[in-house]
């Protein structure tokens, strides 16, 4: 078994796969001043209740868009597990022909993301991760990653609207029912919807615009299902993105793409 850990700005994700299924996933809070030990000990108690042996994990891997959990992480599993963890970007490689103007400024998330959205759907491809950030990344027809857009999460956004205006409450965000909001709470998940709908169009279609109207679109992330009922808005809607492309990265460690 293998143990995919993704480390993002909100949330870690935990993946653990037999050859290519998936046969679980548990998260934790991204919290700075987090423990080897309280990963660990999380991670044994999750393992535990799901009768799988912390022994029958054979590998570990490790993708992580926030430099200060690594060190806690990777010796969680050199604790925990006993096992050396690869960590893509540092000892394990994205072989992915990255065309940005400074290669190392990408975010290790978003090259796994192109990684795996290349390898399951195709190229051209247009990969949407509405994540803490929302990233609108770009893969030529060759497979190369171009670049991409980076915009303020929807989450993000309604967080800092709720803590800068002070009459405005911290709301959930869900699809509204009516366009038109009757109080503040529907009128601000209205702008969230529709806002980001709005945007993710145009950045969508500006993207088309240069790799062809063929480019296939997916969206990963939390909020990816917030607009899955959109007619042709997507053409994939893959939330285990990101844990599939540490998979590859570490799979296809000895090829080229």
């Amino acid at each position: 078994m293998i143990l995919v850990i993704d480390i993002g700005n909100t949330t870690m994700e935990f993946g653990i796969y037999d050859k290519e299924e998936l046969v679980d996933v548990f998260r934790l809070g991204s919290k700075r001043d987090i423990t080897s030990d309280e990963v660990g000990l999380f991670a044994t108690q999750f393992f535990e209740h799901r009768h799988i042996p912390m022994s029958a994990v054979t590998d570990a891997v490790i993708s992580s868009v926030v430099p200060q959990l690594n060190y806690s992480l990777t010796s969680a599993v050199k604790k925990y597990f006993g096992l050396d963890p690869y960590v893509v970007g540092e000892n394990l490689p994205c072989r992915i022909p990255n065309l940005y103007e400074n290669p190392r400024e990408v975010g290790v998330d978003r090259l796994v993301d192109a990684y795996a959205a290349v390898r399951k759907y195709g190229a051209p491809v247009i990969i949407v991760d509405f994540g803490t950030a929302t990233t609108c990344d770009a893969v030529s027809e060759k497979g190369e990653y171009l670049g991409g857009l980076i915009y303020p999460g929807i989450k993000t956004s309604m967080d800092a609207l709720y803590e800068k205006a002070s009459k405005l409450p911290k709301i959930e965000i869900v699809k509204p029912e009516m366009t038109i909001g009757r109080n503040t709470v529907s009128s601000m998940q209205s702008g969230a919807y529709f806002g980001y709908l709005g945007a993710t169009e145009k950045m969508v279609k500006s993207l088309k615009n240069i790799l062809g109207e063929n480019a296939r679109v997916v969206a990963t992330g939390g909020f990816a299902r917030l607009f899955e009922k959109e007619s042709g808005f997507f053409d994939y809607i893959d939330q285990r993105l990101p844990l599939e492309g540490i998979r590859m990265v570490f799979e296809d460690r000895a090829k080229e793409i």
